[in-house]
């Protein structure tokens, strides 16, 4: 995938965006609830929640079959970690797999704000390196240039997502350039505004239409049926739900 938007200042603690969204929320981490291709709020690291009548005490209870890309386990901890600048309360651990969000005001939209790409879980004792628990494991990586993924051995969603061994992201600042990337088959996916010169190509599609595209991919590239328009890119997982057709 060739993407807008890295530069080479870009950790993984910093920088935000579209390529490191990607390369975090899309390939190396999770979140605690994530938006389904089909607009649906469902549990990722977080298998359900509950939350008092005002809304204002949130309580998640966690996956347990969970480890990080280094083999350490996933535990309350690291979300507690990863939660460290959230700002409309505090965060605490009522167990070794449950947390509770303490808000200081109401949100009743407090589990679909916690799938934005900022909600990314990362390990405890790795803060602000590429280990986490996603369905890729980082290779390589190169700020502002490229970052490949490998595909980890055995997932949580195994069955369900996860279809290709190894994603590439690369990065084109030029529109056209990506446009041209595609277009002489050098690249799988895009990010653009514009349709362009590939208007005429019968082998790329766009998302989610040629009129307002913000994104087109090679025709060999498969996706879900029905995709979420909250963000690019398939609400930036596009390399979990993706496949070859």
């Amino acid at each position: 995938m060739a993407l807008s938007g890295a530069s080479r200042s870009d950790t993984w603690g910093q920088g935000h965006g579209l390529f490191m969204q990607v390369a975090r929320q899309g390939l190396v981490f999770d979140t605690l609830t994530e938006v389904a291709a089909d607009g649906t709020l469902r549990p990722e690291l977080a298998i359900g929640w509950t939350s008092s009548v005002d809304a204002t005490v949130w309580t998640f209870d966690l996956r347990k079959d969970v480890t990080f890309h280094d083999g350490k386990p996933f535990t309350a901890a690291d979300v507690v970690a990863s939660a460290a600048g959230f700002e409309n309360g505090t965060v605490g651990a009522t167990g070794a797999h449950q947390v509770t969000f303490s808000l200081y005001h109401p949100d009743a939209g407090l589990p679909l704000r916690l799938a934005q790409p900022e909600f990314y879980i990362s390990a405890a004792h790795a803060m602000g390196q590429g280990i986490g628990t996603g369905l890729y494991r980082l290779a390589s990586f190169v700020p502002g240039q490229r970052l490949l993924t490998e595909r980890v051995a055995a997932h949580y969603k195994d069955g369900t997502a996860g279809w290709f061994d190894e994603v590439e992201l690369t990065s084109i600042p030029s529109e056209t350039v990506r446009g041209q990337a595609l277009g002489e088959y050098m690249v799988d996916a895009v990010d653009l505004r514009e349709a362009g010169a590939l208007t005429g190509m019968p082998d790329i599609s766009f998302q989610p239409d040629r009129r307002h595209p913000t994104q087109a991919v090679s025709a060999e590239v498969a996706q879900p049926a029905q995709v979420s328009h909250l963000r690019p890119l398939d609400n930036l997982r596009a390399a979990e739900r993706w496949w070859f057709a």
